[in-house]
């Protein structure tokens, strides 16, 4: 869908068949720009003017935003089509986009399994061609997962560099908006105007390792893309953390899961069917939590943050996997460790953007992710493109490979 084409019938038919979009602008229209000829799906919990605002939650159901998030209004400033909303994760904590109201998204690669979580659609769309680009947000890794089970690219900005209003919040000090695209050239451009302060004569020259990727079991295929990425890349040095990736992870779902619950207090007051039974009980572990328990996963994601910021200084990038495993079937429970890696860039507040590392022998996407200094969007990447380069992984679903 580019050039300022927006073919209608195709695009329904597309939908159809992934449940990507959640709801369509008919009247979409680019303007002048950086970003003229684009078009952009939203993650429904952002703000599109004029159309549902559920961020996945029944009780949304009818809300309607009145204006733009400023992140949206600075894509459409820059000549960016917007063209509708996209399915996600119920309230943004899952891993799936099985959504139980607004039901499942499909993956492009594969009919009947995940794109990911939450931002799903978002993959799905972008993966499939049926936009240029999305925005998603990523608490823990929810525009990074979604990326790599799809096959594209994404990027978490730094902490604090894209604007929060108009975005349906988990936790502040976890979330951030950011777009995927399908080649790096787009999420550039989209992240050139989404990101305060980008620089784009930043440069990564160091590369530092996750010790023993911290102890996580990764599916062969995400291995080799791994070893391949590390054997293109180099590394200057090795980075153990001072806690379990599975205990750090946890800590994020807790402040996840408090922060949430926080927002949603009205709903579950006065609306609670609202919610899905599951996204209650979910809701249920931050604030059962005792105050020692709290205080001591407050520590555990202090000291982390602290760890990454000393071994990521500006022109050091950490290369890891983006997810431990390749995209699974909706009818298999989502694994446990699937945000053990992309947690870290989101509890230190660092940009983080991930790339095609390879495919499995099935025949689904696998990928690496960069992490890099705080405000080192730009660096990040940059050197993401010589990396892409190298590992040459992108490929398109079959599905929907133009013809």
């Amino acid at each position: 869908m580019t050039d300022g084409m927006i073919n209608r019938d195709d695009l329904d038919a597309a939908n159809t068949a992934l449940n990507a979009f959640t709801e369509l602008d008919p009247d979409a229209t680019s303007g002048e720009g950086p970003l003229a000829d684009l078009t952009i799906g939203v993650k429904a919990n952002i703000a599109v003017r004029g159309m549902k605002w559920t961020a996945g939650i029944e009780g949304f159901a009818d809300r309607t935003a009145e204006q733009d998030a400023p992140a949206v209004a600075a894509l459409r400033e820059a000549g960016a089509a917007i063209i509708g909303t996209l399915n996600m994760e119920e309230a943004a904590l899952g891993a799936k986009t099985d959504n139980p109201f607004f039901g499942a998204t499909q993956n492009p690669h594969r009919i009947g399994y995940t794109p990911g979580g939450s931002s799903g659609g978002s993959g799905a769309a972008v993966a499939a061609g049926l936009c240029d680009a999305a925005l998603g947000t990523d608490t823990m890794g929810s525009v990074r997962i979604p990326a790599a089970y799809c096959g594209i690219y994404g990027l978490k900005p730094t902490r604090g560099s894209v604007s929060q209003e108009g975005l349906e919040i988990v936790d502040p000090s976890l979330d951030s908006i950011g777009p995927l695209a399908q080649s790096l050239d787009v999420l550039d451009a989209c992240s050139q105007v989404l990101v305060d302060g980008y620089d784009d004569s930043q440069v990564i020259d160091n590369i530092v390792l996750l010790d023993g990727l911290g102890g996580v079991e990764c599916e062969p295929a995400v291995r080799e893309g791994y070893e391949a990425a590390t054997t293109a890349c180099g590394a200057d040095a090795t980075l153990s953390l001072p806690h379990d990736l599975s205990r750090i992870r946890f800590a994020g779902f807790i402040m996840s899961s408090l922060g949430l619950s926080r927002e949603l207090a009205d709903m579950l007051a006065t609306n609670p069917d609202g919610l899905s039974e599951q996204l209650r009980h979910l809701l249920t572990y931050g604030p059962k939590r005792g105050a020692g328990d709290l205080a001591e996963d407050r520590r555990i994601l202090t000291e982390v943050s602290d760890a990454l910021h000393s071994a990521i200084a500006p022109g050091t990038a950490l290369l890891m996997p983006t997810a431990p495993q390749a995209a699974f079937p909706h009818a298999d429970r989502a694994p446990a460790n699937q945000a053990d890696f992309t947690c870290l860039a989101n509890i230190a507040g660092l940009p983080s953007v991930t790339i095609p590392s390879g495919m499995t022998a099935d025949g689904l996407p696998v990928a690496v992710q960069l992490v890099g200094a705080a405000g080192n969007d730009a660096g990040v990447l940059a050197r993401a493109r010589e990396l892409d380069a190298a590992l040459a992984a992108f490929r398109r679903p079959e599905l929907f490979v133009e013809t």
